[in-house]
């Protein structure tokens, strides 16, 4: 049974009430009050100081000093006036439980709001952080495709330039090289006059030799006559086989016109790739595979260049946007970056893509949930965050660090543990 403390003293104005309670030993650590507008409860074991006042009074207000083995308490009045007695009179066990429980209620009720109303401005906070946040974001990103935009106009002036210069340098080029044919025509037709003088030569003097010749002139046919001309070839064909296309199915199983319908098909969509990316005329064959640009991130990423992985990532999501693991890697650079709203955003993509859910992507689930929630946490959305890592937990159970990531976050959001 607690002792009831009756030996106090009070005194009052008409604004105020002070009450000193002596208690043997008293110190803040454990001292237990309870004060409301009509009740006060001081309970120090093996010691109980209990009052129901007499008028209202404004609790929130109210103070009481512990030290020196007393509690000096200073309650203000709701009401200016003078009270009779510290405690209302005629009061039985039955009212006496009533005042207790309703004190009770209100009080829980009191620190109900109190937490709810603490609740909705840190939600507040969060929420204007949070915009602030994606106002800078938004304001970064519009820089940097201004500046984007003032290189490639730059890019652009200096290829103009260098392609003018080229034209000229070609002009040039054809005049002089039409300067040299006209000089080596010249030449040709300088050559032809002489080889037509000599030719013109030659004719007069056979005619002059063939009148001195005549006598001999049988002679001459009679040695004709005597050498053998050969006969003409005669005429054939050449037949030419060429080596025939070879497709990888067997020949009992292909149906050529399908393949070759198959061929066209990836020859056009190829055209149109390369139509709807213009940046790929520049790349060399192997850039444009998005396998071999994932694989090219990767190694960025261990070396810790994130931006130029980032760009790697970018090229094979455009060339491919339907492989779950380009955004998954571009999510893990981003968290490096604190870029964590296209993180989130890129690991919700994720998931998109991992349907439907079956235990050959199960890992890639787990790795999406497990960043996402990351991402959510350092927002301080811790709520947010355990249930994409309560989601993990649901494909692999057994996984150690999830847990142990899960209940840390669990104690940040009870306020047991502090934020790290």
């Amino acid at each position: 049974m607690p002792l009831l403390v009756s030996d106090y003293n009070w005194q009052q104005t008409k604004t105020a009430v002070f009450i000193s309670v002596p208690l043997r030993g008293v110190c803040v650590r454990d001292a237990d009050v309870f004060c409301t507008e009509n009740y006060l409860k001081v309970n120090f074991s093996p010691f109980l100081f209990e009052v129901f006042l007499y008028a209202p009074i404004d609790d929130e207000n109210s103070k009481a000093k512990i030290g020196n083995d007393t509690i000096v308490f200073t309650l203000y009045k709701k009401e200016a006036a003078m009270w009779e007695t510290l405690s209302v009179s005629g009061v039985d066990k039955e009212m006496m439980q009533r005042i207790r429980e309703k004190s009770i209620l209100q009080a829980q009720k009191r620190a109900k709001e109190a937490t709810e109303a603490k609740a909705t401005a840190r939600r507040e906070d969060q929420k204007y952080a949070l915009n602030v946040m994606m106002k800078i974001e938004e304001e970064e990103r519009k820089k940097i495709e201004d500046m984007k935009e003032k290189e490639r106009i730059k890019a652009t002036k200096e290829l103009e330039a260098w392609k003018e210069c080229q034209r000229k340098a070609e002009e040039q080029k054809r005049i002089q090289r039409d300067e040299k044919f006209c000089e080596q025509g010249k030449k040709i037709e300088e050559e032809r006059n002489k080889l037509k003088h000599k030719s013109l030569t030659k004719i007069s003097e056979s005619r002059n030799l063939a009148t001195k010749g005549r006598n001999s002139e049988n002679i001459f046919l009679e040695k004709l006559k005597e050498d053998s001309i050969p006969a003409p070839r005669s005429i054939g064909s050449i037949k030419i086989n060429f080596t025939p296309r070879v497709f990888p199915t067997a020949l009992r199983e292909s149906q050529v016109a399908e393949e070759e319908e198959w061929l066209h098909k990836q020859a056009e969509a190829r055209r149109a790739l390369n139509t709807d990316i213009p940046e790929l005329f520049d790349l060399k064959e192997e850039e444009k595979n998005p396998e071999w640009l994932k694989d090219k991130g990767n190694k960025l990423f261990a070396t810790e260049n994130y931006l130029a992985a980032i760009n790697a990532y970018n090229l094979a999501i455009r060339l491919n946007n339907k492989i779950p693991l380009l955004y998954l890697n571009r999510a893990a650079c981003h968290l490096k970056l604190k870029n964590l709203h296209k993180a989130i955003e890129d690991s919700s993509k994720a998931l998109e893509l991992l349907t439907p859910p079956v235990p050959d992507n199960a890992n890639g689930r787990i790795k999406a949930y497990i960043r996402r929630g990351t991402a959510f946490c350092q927002l301080e959305l811790y709520i947010e965050g355990l249930q994409d890592y309560e989601a993990a937990l649901k494909i692999d159970p057994s996984n150690k660090i999830v847990q142990n990531d899960a209940e840390k976050i669990r104690k940040i959001i009870q306020g047991t543990e502090v934020k790290s």
